[in-house]
């Protein structure tokens, strides 16, 4: 029981700071309400015709797949630093996860997602 402990004071201190920065904030936010804090936007010039505009999803569609390759990329220099203590069990994983990241962009591919439309 003595080993949860720590796990328990640091959910406790994880909480307490998530917590005690939205308090801060709500007692030092200024109160000022006023027709132009009410407005669509706080600033630049007023807003001319409608305020809610699609934007394309391929944009974000751009952004997921950047996201995605560059956080499996962060993966593989863990796995290059420590290759040879891994052996071969090491070296099949990753070209498991190799495998799926390539088939992920293949699917990627074949959906039409990379093409700029």
């Amino acid at each position: 029981m003595s080993e949860w402990i720590g796990v328990a004071l640091f959910i406790v201190v994880g909480f307490a700071f998530g917590a005690g920065g939205i308090l801060a904030s709500f007692l030092i936010h200024p109160r000022s309400q006023n027709r132009y804090k009410l407005e669509t936007y706080e600033c630049g010039l007023p807003t001319e015709g409608p305020t809610w505009v699609q934007f394309k999803t391929q944009y974000f569609t751009y952004a997921l797949l950047f996201v995605i390759f560059d956080v499996e990329v962060i993966y593989l220099y863990p796995w290059a630093v420590s290759f040879e203590e891994l052996g071969l069990a090491g070296l099949i994983k990753m070209f498991i996860f190799i495998f799926i990241l390539v088939l992920g962009l293949w699917y990627a591919w074949k959906e039409g997602a990379l093409e700029w439309r």
